[in-house]
């Protein structure tokens, strides 16, 4: 299961087409993810998309840095009680300005890139090492190309 929510600041800025493929393919990468997790419920995750003022706020409270990032993952699995519910992964939230001024092909193909990035790291992985980005870089790779794939979903 997941849900996307879009702030009313930038609701104006995507085009009805390109949100409904964004609802596909997460839902392609949860369910994907779900499968290889293994988990006796589905998996739960909740993506936003927000301004850089809103990330920047965000930063800040939980991460302590002043200034606008790409994208902020809420893993719910971590910390006290991360057990209670394996299932509720957390949240992605993805600045659409900054995903903008990144994109190399189309915002599009940013947007997803940075959902795929965040739920990554909601499954537990991370980057502070070069055998860890590999590993979180291998499964973006299997969840993004799960995305884009049509048919029944496979796990990644």
């Amino acid at each position: 299961m997941f849900s996307l929510s879009i702030d009313e600041v930038v609701d104006g800025r995507l085009h009805s087409e390109l949100v409904s493929r964004l609802e596909e393919q997460l839902e392609r990468m949860v369910e994907a993810a779900w499968q290889s997790e293994k988990t006796e419920r589905e998996l739960e995750a909740d993506f936003r998309i927000v301004d850089d003022e809103a990330i920047h706020r965000l930063n800040h409270d939980y991460r302590g840095k002043d200034s606008p990032t790409d994208v902020l993952a809420f893993a719910q699995r971590e910390g006290e009680g991360g057990d209670l519910c394996p299932e509720i992964l957390g949240d992605v939230v993805v600045s659409l300005d900054t995903a903008e001024r990144q994109a190399k092909q189309d915002v599009h193909s940013e947007l997803l890139f940075l959902f795929a990035h965040g739920l990554c790291h909601l499954l537990g992985y991370d980057h502070q090492d070069d055998e860890e980005e590999a590993a979180m870089n291998g499964r973006m790779k299997q969840l993004l190309e799960e995305s884009e794939r049509s048919g029944p979903v496979r796990a990644a």
